[in-house]
């Protein structure tokens, strides 16, 4: 089963109890990759702004 499938089942059982519709798939994924994106980008300045050797990140002594 795909994911336009099991949505399309949620969607089915959300409205026969009355409840919202879930998200369709993929709706959060820029969001989400973004957010990674970011995290990754601090975490590498934090590591490599901190080298033991004393060298810059960029390769200069």
């Amino acid at each position: 089963m795909d994911a336009l499938q099991q949505h399309m089942i949620d969607s089915y059982r959300a409205a026969q109890h009355g409840e919202p519709p879930p998200p369709p798939p993929g709706r959060h994924d820029r969001s989400v990759l973004r957010t990674v994106r970011d995290h990754y980008g601090r975490y590498r300045r934090r590591t490599w702004s901190a080298r033991p050797d004393g060298r810059q990140s960029d390769g200069r002594s």
